[in-house]
């Protein structure tokens, strides 16, 4: 009689240690790149990104496989959910009708716009939803919210990778040449702090580049841009809800999409802030907590992704980026100076 090799089970202390050691690497590759960020003045998510990619082989490890999923998946939906702390009503209805027909407007032509220019470059339409979110609501946030939504494939994860490094790239550029090109065209400081608002695609950068030019267009440019944030949640949950649709019976072999508990979560915590129930310190906390996990899981991202891998993607996925952001750009230029006539 032979005997049968039996593999003992892996306990609960060995599974919570697999993790911890996966998610204390993108952890520390996230403090890593704040730190440098912060002292050198480079985007943070682009530094955690490169950093995770260096260290790409790290992540094949069987101790730390388990915590780098966890960081890319879990952590990047709690990381998103908070951002809702961002963003109040009272923010979005202070900015006025204007800016209310136009950010939506915005949002929704360059998103078509990366939908047909995925086509045209011979990707799917869910490389377009992604390029073109990222580009029109809040770049590297809005790119792992969208992705977030989608069922978890290595394809999904190294557009996700390579949108993020792109929509970082221009924004970075945008912050330096918007704020000259504004003024090269004698508009009001109000006026230029709404189209820098209503362009750039990251957060920090639009904050960057409306503060440069002076306190009222960066107060403006922030209120702009938290109303794009705004839509982040609405255009998250509709997605999520279209693919457990579409995908339901598909053999996709990855699954339909999971229920984006994230963005309830979000518009969750909008509508708490909104009524003033978070206080300061909690919220700065919140704030504070959100972006070190997005920061985690961009490490995380980096960590599974190999630099041969991105450049076989060739150079095509990069020019949907960039003709998408160069729609939101002439868009909202023509909107303002044409339809709205503001000077």
């Amino acid at each position: 009689m032979t005997a049968e090799r039996i593999t003992p089970p892996i306990s609960q202390s060995q599974s919570l240690r697999a993790h911890a050691q996966g998610i204390v690497l993108c952890l520390a590759i996230a403090l890593a790149a704040s730190f440098l960020a912060e002292h050198y003045g480079a985007p943070v998510m682009l530094l955690a990104l490169l950093i995770g990619m260096a260290l790409n082989g790290v992540a094949d490890a069987p101790k730390l496989g388990a915590g780098v999923a966890f960081s890319s998946q879990t952590l990047l939906r709690v990381g998103v959910a908070l951002l809702g702390a961002r963003v109040t009503f009272d923010q979005i209805a202070s900015l006025g009708p204007g800016p209310l027909i136009l950010a939506p407007s915005l949002v929704i032509v360059t998103i078509i716009a990366g939908l047909v220019l995925s086509r045209l470059v011979g990707r799917d339409w869910r490389f377009g939803v992604l390029a073109g979110g990222a580009v029109a609501i809040c770049g590297a946030s809005a790119a792992l919210a969208i992705a977030a939504a989608f069922p978890r494939t290595p394809e999904r994860e190294r557009d996700t990778l390579f949108v993020v490094i792109a929509v970082t790239t221009l924004s970075t550029a945008a912050m330096i040449l918007y704020p000259v090109l504004f003024e090269a065209l004698r508009l009001r400081e109000e006026t230029i702090g709404l189209l820098i608002g209503a362009t750039i695609h990251d957060v920090a950068q639009v904050v960057g580049a409306g503060y440069a030019v002076s306190p009222l267009a960066g107060d403006v440019a922030t209120y702009v841009k938290m109303l794009r944030v705004a839509l982040l949640p609405v255009m998250v949950l509709g997605l999520a809800l279209f693919l457990r649709v579409h995908d339901k019976g598909a053999d996709s072999g990855a699954g339909a999409a999971p229920l984006p508990w994230f963005a309830f979560a979000f518009a969750g915590f909008l509508a708490v802030n909104s009524f003033g129930l978070i206080p300061e310190p909690a919220r700065d906390v919140m704030n504070a907590t959100s972006r070190m996990l997005l920061v985690t899981a961009i490490a995380a991202l980096g960590l599974k992704t190999s630099v041969r891998q991105l450049l076989s993607l060739g150079p095509r996925p990069a020019l949907v980026v960039v003709i998408a952001t160069g729609v939101l750009l002439f868009g909202a230029v023509f909107a303002v100076v044409t339809l709205l006539r503001l000077p």
